[in-house]
């Protein structure tokens, strides 16, 4: 069944204020609840806050108070959203739990991005990008047995492997090879332009949770893992932001971020295993319909444009969480030792990126290898999930 939002009327905006008693919503039991369903909330919450956040900077960005205050109305609603669906997150969690899941999250979605990405460059970018994240949440699933004595497979359940990706200390890269290509906005499928956005708010989210959440630990290790690759969301942010192209104009920009909420609300709904949320995701994704409208009467009144000229006629197939794994084994075989090199990627380590290397790690072995050291030194093994046997790549096998 098609579902094209652009014809689909919801909840009118002065219905959508909610009271304290209908935000005091009952978060998930994180022991008990599906992965996914975990995994569905931190992507809502990134989406949310960045349509906050862009919201923010269109208004200070225009003159017309009265766009302003229409600008306003919507985004207080969104403000709610965000509420409502972050507070879904169980405070019974670690901050160190709750990072997993981010990076489950990180992995399992840019993943599926990368599978269902028309375009081959966009494809590449996401296909680099989740190697590293998967270390990401390799690193972070030791420091949390060494620390909290506990294992990750409780919090990701087996649907995604933890091993080794592309080492971290890899990753720092010299800023300007972090920059891609856009994509052209008038050439290019829609789904590219939803698949870009997604992943922009799902890793911009990450990185401001590790610049706020890092130096709350007093383990010295875990403050410096934290900071280590809190500098490397940064680059994936500007690694995936870059991918937007920036001749789009604010109003195109805002019925893209409107029309990617129904998207999402829309793909979790059809696929969410726990009833009141999937009740949330039902309800949230009939208060976007109207914030859609209103975006479109934006875009028509000041941009002189139609919307349907640059949104899908329908949403695509639904966004799904689901493992990734023979995909992901795929990749670690044949994207290890990739690097990028201006807008490219290359396989040699280039003086750029040798120049870097040296100047932040300045000859000690970087965080992210410290925590496996200490690990070591203190269960004599590594941390893994692997689940579909040993790691595709041989030098990255367990000793």
């Amino acid at each position: 069944m098609t579902f094209n939002p652009l014809e689909q009327r919801g909840i009118p905006l002065d219905r959508q204020l909610r009271s304290w008693r209908e935000l005091n919503v009952d978060p998930i039991d994180p022991d008990h609840c599906d992965p996914y369903t975990r995994c569905r909330i931190i992507t809502m919450n990134g989406i949310e806050v960045e349509a906050i956040l862009f919201s923010h900077q269109l208004a200070r960005h225009t003159v017309d108070p009265e766009i302003k205050r229409q600008l306003a109305r919507v985004r207080y609603i969104e403000a709610q959203q965000q509420k409502v669906v972050n507070w879904l997150l169980p405070g019974v969690s670690s901050v160190l739990e709750t990072t997993i899941a981010y990076e489950q999250v990180a992995v399992d979605l840019t993943a599926w991005v990368a599978r269902m990405e028309p375009d081959p460059y966009l494809k590449q970018a996401y296909q680099f990008g989740v190697l590293e994240d998967f270390d990401h949440l390799y690193r972070y699933a030791n420091l949390y047995e060494m620390i909290e004595h506990r294992k990750a497979e409780s919090i990701v359940d087996n649907l995604t492997e933890v091993m080794p990706g592309r080492p971290t200390r890899l990753h720092h890269r010299n800023p300007v090879d972090n920059v891609r290509d856009p994509y052209a906005k008038d050439r290019t499928d829609p789904l590219s332009k939803l698949h870009a956005l997604t992943i922009m708010s799902a890793e911009q989210q990450t990185m401001n949770f590790y610049m706020n959440t890092g130096p709350t630990y007093m383990e010295p290790i875990a403050r410096q893992l934290y900071q280590e690759i809190g500098l490397i969301e940064e680059e994936h942010v500007t690694h995936y932001e870059s991918l937007v192209d920036p001749g789009e104009t604010w109003w195109e920009q805002l019925v893209n971020h409107e029309y990617n909420e129904c998207y999402l609300y829309y793909s979790f709904m059809e696929q969410e295993s726990d009833p009141k949320v999937k009740a949330i995701w039902e309800l949230h994704l009939n208060m976007e319909l109207e914030h859609l409208h209103a975006a479109c009467d934006l875009m028509r009144r000041h941009d002189g444009r139609d919307p349907a000229s640059v949104l899908a006629p329908e949403l695509p197939n639904v966004l799904t969480f689901e493992p990734n794994k023979g995909y992901l084994r795929e990749l670690l075989d044949t994207q290890m030792d990739l690097t990028t090199l201006g807008a490219g990627y290359v396989r040699e380590a280039h003086e750029r990126f040798e120049k870097m290397q040296e100047q932040i790690h300045g000859g000690e072995a970087p965080p992210s290898d410290r925590v496996m050291t200490e690990h070591d030194e203190m269960f004599g093994r590594e941390y893994r999930v692997q689940t579909e046997g040993e790691h595709p790549d041989p030098t990255q096998r367990e000793k």
